[in-house]
């Protein structure tokens, strides 16, 4: 099966031959370094035995690594349909071991689409990157069988990710992803991998949802609203945010910034507050 993926022309004459370009209205930024694709294909769990969602193939560098890292099936899901010529000559390679989406990753039901547990992984497209991962950490918290996600984003949104309290990048993303899942970086990807190459440096996040935190999580809805109301101001003291509060129910002042409550405080506060 990976015989017939590895023996096609290289991605960047594909591209050629079809008369593919990046487009900047979909936050395209393609990958060609193959021992870049197959390391971040290679990081996926347990991906011998994993169907894979992928998000914004392009012209499906990261794809073939998937495949010939040994992906049981990928599913990619593409919003550019000008991809077409050079996805339809994956798919006839995998041997039934890729389907091509063409829809709006937004939109999509990928749990109904993998018909089973699934593990994510992308280069996600810039504009779209947080919003994805917020419906998805969304997902995970209302019981969607994903295995893991690894996830390429941009340096400064990795290290969003991953803060913690009392750090400039700590805020609502890495409350979210924490209050579901432990995530970590796996390593920095330098601009010069991406044609066009983009003005930021990037990163590969994997983030594993944990079981036990989901299991405690509650309703998600009423984490987002909180850390939107604290974070959304996050240079005030809380107690001028939300003045109704008797924050020494949580063990605290109410002098606090949103940047120095961890996120375990934050998740009790969710809890009680909106119930």
């Amino acid at each position: 099966m990976t015989d017939m993926i590895a023996s096609l022309p290289p991605v960047s004459a594909m591209m050629r031959a079809s008369g593919l370009e990046p487009k900047k209205q979909f936050g395209q930024n393609f990958l060609f370094d193959l021992n870049l694709t197959g390391r971040i294909a290679r990081s996926v769990p347990d991906i011998e035995n994993s169907t894979v969602i992928e998000v914004g193939p392009g012209p499906a560098g990261l794809t073939r690594a998937l495949l010939l890292a040994g992906a049981k099936r990928v599913i990619a899901i593409e919003k550019d349909k000008t991809t077409e010529p050079i996805l339809s000559q994956i798919e006839s390679a995998a041997d039934g071991r890729l389907r091509v989406v063409y829809d709006d990753a937004l939109r999509t039901d990928m749990q109904k689409l993998a018909g089973g547990p699934f593990a994510i992984c992308a280069n996600l497209p810039y504009n779209v990157g947080t919003e994805l991962l917020i419906n998805w950490l969304q997902d995970i918290a209302r019981g969607a069988p994903i295995k893991s996600m690894t996830l390429m984003f941009q340096r400064e949104v990795a290290w969003r990710i991953v803060a913690r309290p009392n750090t400039e990048q700590y805020g609502r993303l890495a409350v979210l992803t924490s209050a579901v899942a432990d995530a970590k970086i796996l390593f920095d990807v330098p601009s010069t991998a991406f044609i066009p190459r983009p003005r930021v440096e990037s990163a590969v996040v994997q983030i594993i949802p944990n079981l036990e935190k989901i299991k405690h999580v509650g309703d998600i809805t009423h984490l987002e609203n909180l850390t939107a109301r604290l974070f959304g101001m996050r240079r005030k003291m809380i107690r001028g945010i939300m003045r109704d509060v008797e924050w020494a129910e949580f063990g605290l002042t109410g002098t606090e910034r949103a940047e120095e409550i961890a996120p375990e405080k934050f998740l009790e506060m969710a809890k009680k507050l909106f119930a």
